[in-house]
């Protein structure tokens, strides 16, 4: 009896040991991810090893996160294939070997926290974390603040600590729409605990000049209001239209107090316009969608990744067109279903009262925003991306799991 006595508070405590090391780990690769200087990435290193140590120890892959694993799994199997229509490989190997990688980020997301429903806030606070630090580097190297700081801009625009504004401003979203969730559900105290690192990472979100990250924060921001407005309670649903008001006026005197600066206020009006040469050009964005369409069709196990850039010049901007020529119909095919049901099982369980479901409902709006983005450019390659479509996954087993223990 006096050894089992002993023994119980020694297993108690080597088992929060454990639970902290793998939460730890996996907030040290959310907080990673926001730092994409060049490839590879130390995201992609850290997470590899990451995930093969996880596969060691006891990663489980549980019924309901199967059907994404096959899907993306198949989705990279069409990207091989497609790879046999090529007379010269180039680095598609490479390319395909990253997509397959990243696909089990996801993968991993989704099962750590089906295991670990906790990590869902230590995650959300890693990316905050991770989104302050990019955000500030671009605030820094757009105004020139510090010597050497210009790395952290390119094409006059912000891009903290990434190579493209066009993703820089997407990476920001989720945590700019969980802190404006803070401000608008939580009390006094947090509303203004939130406020500074909210207007700091809308700031890196306006400077990165991304049309498509302000479109995304936007709809993301709208939607995120509409849901809680339709949740609440009369008094709550007062206090969200007052609260969304008042975060709508400060976003517009930010706007319009950094419009005062000549550099800012020319660059705003020329991305400002809703189309830009290179959109409607006679070659442009969207008339190479309808050339990569017919191209598609005449080829459907794809012409190989990255194929249509070399022939045209320019990527396809458009995930869907993407899938098809570079992955294949099965890869398209794969990927309209992977997307279609996040999205269905997703909203399925997003207005139930859940500890998980403010994270869900946070990561769901940025991620319809992510799969409307996806028409206007590559998202392939998104880590964020990824780990986005894993959080709801984790929600969708989580809520699975307990449905059958109602059961039971």
């Amino acid at each position: 009896m006096s050894v089992i006595a002993h023994e119980l508070p020694r297993d108690a405590i080597n088992a929060k040991l454990i639970a902290l090391v793998s939460a730890s780990a996996v907030v040290a690769g959310v907080f990673l991810s926001g730092f994409v200087l060049r490839e590879p990435a130390p995201y992609e290193i850290y997470m590899a090893g990451l995930i093969a140590v996880w596969a060691l120890f006891g990663l489980r892959i549980s019924r309901p996160i199967a059907p994404l694993l096959a899907l993306l799994v198949l989705f990279n199997v069409g990207g091989m294939i497609s790879m046999t229509q090529m007379s010269d490989l180039m680095d598609t190997p490479l390319y395909i070997a990253v997509s397959l990688f990243l696909a089990f980020t996801a993968v991993f997301f989704a099962a750590v926290t089906e295991a670990q429903p906790a990590l869902y806030r230590l995650i959300f606070r890693a990316w905050i974390a991770a989104a302050l630090a990019t955000s500030t580097l671009g605030v820094i190297g757009y105004f020139g603040l510090l010597p050497g700081s210009e790395m952290f801009t390119k094409y006059g625009r912000a891009t903290g600590a990434f190579e493209d504004p066009n993703v820089f401003g997407p990476f920001l979203a989720l945590p700019a729409i969980y802190l404006l969730y803070l401000v608008l559900t939580g009390s006094p105290a947090k509303m203004l605990l939130c406020a500074v690192p909210l207007l700091i990472v809308t700031a890196g979100i306006f400077l990165s000049f991304s049309r498509g990250a302000w479109g995304l924060f936007c709809v993301a921001a709208v939607m995120l209001a509409a849901v809680l407005f339709l949740q609440g309670s009369g008094r709550q649903r007062l206090r969200i239209l007052v609260m969304s008001l008042a975060a709508l006026a400060l976003a517009v005197v930010a706007v319009l107090v950094l419009l005062q600066i000549p550099g800012v206020a020319d660059m705003f009006t020329e991305r400002a316009q809703l189309a830009q040469d290179y959109d409607s050009a006679r070659l442009g964005r969207f008339a190479r969608h309808f050339i990569g369409l017919r191209v598609a069709m005449e080829h459907p196990l794809g012409i190989g990744p990255l194929e249509f850039g070399q022939i045209y010049g320019v990527d396809t901007h458009n995930i869907w067109l993407k899938a098809l020529l570079d992955y294949g119909w099965l890869g398209f095919a794969c990927w309209t279903v992977m997307i279609g049901w996040t999205i269905a099982a997703g909203f399925r369980i997003l207005f139930r009262d859940r500890p998980w479901q403010p994270f869900l409902l946070c990561a769901y709006v940025v991620f319809l925003g992510h799969v409307a983005l996806g028409t206007v450019i590559d998202t392939d390659h998104w880590r964020h991306f990824y780990l986005l479509v894993g959080l709801i996954w984790g929600a969708i087993a989580l809520e699975y799991r307990r449905q059958r223990r109602v059961r039971a």
